[in-house]
């Protein structure tokens, strides 16, 4: 089982950057396959980004593609999501997921806030 915790979050000004971490703790961090989510107001939870377990992979929802970027540093057990050219729609609470063997485990989730 891994545990993770979100930080990076805040307010930001549209056309602005942020860059979110998801430390992971427990066994076998590097084989899970990652991914970050958001919520936003008054929504489902949606998919941002994905990455394989090496990280040798990755996928991107079509509203964020061009702006964010997922990367990994198994070494620190920590998943990233960088975010440029913010817009007032990616606000939300953003939630790391760790996938494995069909299972997966979320984060308690970081407001990120984009203001106009």
């Amino acid at each position: 089982q891994v545990q993770l915790v979100e930080s990076g979050g805040g307010l930001v000004q549209a056309g602005g950057s942020l860059r979110l971490a998801c430390a992971g703790s427990g066994r076998a961090f590097t084989h899970y396959n990652m991914a970050w989510f958001r919520q936003p107001p008054g929504k489902e939870r949606e998919f941002v980004a994905q990455i394989v377990f090496s990280g040798g992979s990755t996928d991107y929802a079509d509203a964020v593609k061009g702006r964010f970027t997922i990367s990994r540093d198994n070494g620190k057990n920590t998943v990233y999501l960088q975010m440029n050219a913010l817009k007032r729609e990616d606000t939300g609470v953003y939630y790391c997921r760790g996938n494995r063997l069909g299972t997966d485990y979320w984060g308690q989730g970081t407001q990120v806030t984009v203001s106009s």
